[in-house]
């Protein structure tokens, strides 16, 4: 049995081989999201030893660098660690001596809803060959070196750096503003490198939000300046990030054109604050969700807002407010007593807590994002700035939406990475707007998210397996719905070449093969795993 399964990899390996090969030589798009409009010719170009970067008609002075540090990072990604040691006057091949970017605003600051959009055109005739970008923002332009950077190669018979397929013509923009990816920092800490690899990873297939789930029960990883002692209920002193930290990821990941959204969940998932002040807990013998008849809760929830308002500069902060049981405050005699004073039931408490934080992250002037549980219980209370965060069931979306508020799309069933038995092509297929059909609803769906539930994962296994599955989703966010492949065997083809490039490029995105997370089954060519 194990010779016929064998037999049968090794057939289909061979067949998604032939067609990938045939796909490189007759297209040459193996661009990773598929681009809104793109268009190639049959030349190939080498590029220049000198290959430059400049700017003309731009109104954007790359102050800070950010340019210049995504050009000096594409070159240093298509070299992919090897020598390049052509002698380029020997070549009859044309040479492609650079760039020339033109970006109309001069704003560097990655507001949410910034245009992304961009043109690429790389010429295969003239003397002097230059690529052309044009872009609105220097986060449009960013996205298009990601994209030239993919075009190019590593030739290892000539040790050369080539592009293929040019001329090439593309003009691209993402369908849905939001589109994000989880990382859970509280089942396990990740360290600060590893995020950062993670953001990198984002960047090369335009997912443009990391969510960071930072505490949870099991761990509060993080400093908060104003009460230090809520760090106390971390595993231990060498896994906690502190403040700068804090800030050194979020510029990191601005600078690649990613946002970084903090997520303090309450009033669950809170056991682990309680470590370092204890009164936050409705006892010792009961300590989750946070005392809702404590104003101390309220006072270092303002507190923590407040601080990370100076670090986490994105528009939205993720409240949670998901699975919140309320025994601890029915069998708690002061929490009764409480409820009785106020003449309020369980479901008043939980609803009062929630609008009572937003209206706290609001005074920082924070709009605010609640997994979809509190719309499910009290959506026609929640503040119209309330971005919906659908993850539990099928047709909340829709619902959302038909209410007049917005929504992210995170349903469990498919675009949860935790969830092992969940295919690539499912992840590919997962369309935010199902049974939403009016436009100014379609609006209001900003996007959607890919979530890395860290119960069973760490440093040593996150990234085979939020990759590939995470670009799969990646390019659902980003293409236009009719430039999306219909056919499982050619979206293969291009997320294994997509895959294979993320290996090279020091990622360790796991084999293809169905689900896209497990280990090698026998040897072959990246391609065709």
């Amino acid at each position: 049995m194990g010779d016929i399964y064998r037999s049968k990899r090794l057939f289909l390996g061979l067949l998604f081989g032939f067609l990938l090969s045939s796909s490189l030589r007759v297209h040459g798009q193996n661009i990773w999201p598929m681009p809104k409009m793109a268009s190639s010719g049959s030349s190939t170009l080498r590029l220049s030893r000198n290959f430059e970067l400049r700017t003309y008609r731009s109104n954007y002075l790359d102050s800070s660098g950010i340019l210049k540090e995504a050009f000096e990072r594409m070159l240093h990604l298509i070299k992919a660690g090897h020598t390049v040691k052509f002698d380029y006057t020997q070549t009859s091949l044309p040479v492609l001596a650079g760039i020339n970017i033109a970006i109309r605003s001069p704003n560097e600051i990655l507001n949410f809803g910034i245009d992304e959009s961009y043109y690429l055109h790389v010429p295969d005739t003239g003397s002097i060959l230059f690529a052309r970008i044009e872009a609105s923002t220097v986060f449009g332009a960013l996205h298009a070196i990601e994209t030239l950077s993919q075009l190019c190669y590593f030739n290892s018979t000539t040790k050369a750096l080539e592009l293929h397929s040019a001329p090439w013509t593309i003009y691209d923009l993402p369908r849905f503003p939001y589109r994000g990816l989880l990382i859970d920092t509280s089942r396990h800490y990740l360290p600060v490198l590893e995020i950062k690899s993670v953001i990198d990873s984002m960047a090369y297939s335009k997912l443009n939000v990391l969510h960071w789930h930072i505490v949870d029960d099991q761990s509060f990883p993080i400093e908060v300046p104003s009460y230090r002692k809520l760090w106390n209920g971390a595993y231990s002193s060498s896994e906690r990030y502190t403040i700068e930290d804090a800030a050194e990821i979020v510029n990191y990941a601005e600078r690649r054109g990613v946002n970084v959204l903090a997520e303090i969940d309450v009033p669950g998932h809170t056991s682990s604050w309680g470590v370092g002040y204890p009164s936050l807990w409705p006892s010792n013998n009961c300590r989750n969700p946070l005392d809702v008849s404590n104003e101390f809760a309220f006072e270092v929830i303002d507190s923590i807002l407040s601080d990370f308002s100076k670090v986490f500069k994105f528009k939205f902060v993720h409240l949670g407010g998901d699975e919140v049981y309320m025994d601890c405050w029915n069998k708690t005699p002061h929490i009764i007593d409480w409820l009785n004073e106020n003449n309020m039931t369980l479901s008043d408490s939980y609803r009062y807590f929630v609008l009572r934080v937003q209206d706290i992250a609001m005074s920082y002037g924070y709009e605010i994002i609640n997994w979809e549980e509190t719309f499910n219980n009290f959506g026609d209370k929640l503040s119209p700035k309330t971005v919906v965060h659908n993850w539990l069931g099928g047709r909340v979306a829709q619902k959302v939406v038909e209410a007049g508020l917005r929504c992210i799309v995170s349903n469990q069933d498919k675009w949860y990475l935790d969830h092992l038995e969940v295919s690539w092509q499912a992840f590919y297929d997962n369309e935010p707007l199902t049974d939403i059909s009016n436009p100014d609803q379609q609006k209001l769906i900003l996007g959607g998210e890919v979530c890395m539930w860290g119960e069973q994962i760490d440093m040593s296994n996150i990234q085979q397996t939020i990759w590939p599955r995470a670009a799969a989703a990646a390019e659902r966010l980003w293409t236009p719905l009719e430039k999306l492949a219909k056919h499982p065997i050619e979206v293969r083809m291009r997320l294994a070449h997509f895959r294979c490039l993320l290996n090279q490029r020091g990622i360790q995105a796991a084999p293809l093969d169905i689900f896209g997370r497990y280990i090698p089954q026998e040897p072959g060519s990246c391609f065709n795993q």
